[in-house]
């Protein structure tokens, strides 16, 4: 187990500026996430103040991340699984094994837009798809269930499923996640359907049947979609951080939730969802993240 001052969750705007701050503070921080995952990777830059030409999004998070090096922060480029108390710290757990207990936290995943866009999705929502595993776990036990996905919040979830008593389909194109999952995945009694898409979820009253591209189906009461990391909704749900009435993280003005020693920057906070916006609130959490940290020693 490894000990920080500070975990920050997301290598977006938000996330870096946090971990640039905190660590100028001189507390110990460790920032989780892939940058190439943040949607401002695949975007231009063209409106932020103080930079006169249009920016490659991906080049401006690397700038970012070497900032936050250069000040002392370390980068893991992975996932976090689960967040839990612990002794009045945060343990945080990540999908490769490792498990980060620290003082504070902030919370800078972003949002995630993880709908297929296929007929059935809307139509069954909570009646028999999902779009959270632990979440819903319990009413599916026993059951035929589908995860469809290609990361480790897809993968993590298949094997909730499984220890549940579940006979699970896991859908993917190409399942992108570490050594360590990959070999649970393996070793486990899921059924790994690779290189397919869904097409259509059917049934009358609840969920009966997964049509696939490829014109095969599968009897299934069940289709959980994850695509991507795990939301901010999935992590906290056992904190109790409080969401307003759209699903986004109340903050106050110094982006501290309602859960001491957790704070929240970026999309996750909700509209607009501009960086620099994201870059601000960054800025707030880190300094008062540290100063709080600062305050228990």
């Amino acid at each position: 187990m490894m000990g920080f001052d500070m975990v920050i969750i997301g290598a977006g705007p938000s996330g870096l500026q946090s971990a640039i701050y905190a660590a100028r503070s001189k507390t110990r921080v460790v920032v989780l996430g892939r940058v190439k995952k943040s949607s401002l990777a695949k975007a231009h830059i063209e409106n932020y103040c103080c930079l006169d030409e249009t920016q490659n999004g991906l080049d401006f998070l690397k700038t970012g991340i070497e900032q936050a090096k250069k000040f002392g922060a370390e980068i893991f480029e992975e996932d976090a699984l689960e967040i839990e108390k612990k002794e009045g710290q945060y343990l945080v757990k990540t999908e490769s094994g490792s498990e980060l207990i620290a003082k504070a936290l902030i919370i800078a995943a972003g949002v995630r837009k993880n709908r297929l866009g296929i007929k059935g999705e809307k139509e069954f929502l909570g009646k028999g798809v999902s779009f959270c595993v632990e979440c819903d776990v319990n009413f599916f036990k026993g059951k035929k269930v589908a995860v469809i996905g290609n990361g480790s919040a897809a993968a993590s979830g298949a094997l909730l499923l499984l220890a549940y008593g579940n006979q699970v389909y896991l859908i993917c194109d190409e399942l992108n996640v570490d050594d360590r999952l990959m070999g649970q995945i393996n070793a486990s009694g899921i059924e790994v359907l690779k290189g397919v898409k869904a097409k259509e979820i059917k049934g009358k009253k609840k969920v009966e049947e997964l049509f696939l591209q490829n014109e095969k189906s599968l009897n299934v009461e069940g289709v959980f979609i994850e695509l991507g990391s795990k939301g901010p909704i999935e992590l906290l749900g056992k904190l109790g951080i409080e969401l307003d009435d759209l699903g986004f993280i109340k903050t106050n003005k110094k982006q501290e939730t309602n859960v001491v020693g957790i704070y929240a920057a970026g999309d996750v906070c909700g509209p607009p969802f501009q960086v620099a916006k994201s870059v601000g609130e960054g800025c707030v959490a880190g300094l008062n993240a540290a100063q709080y940290v600062r305050n228990l020693k």
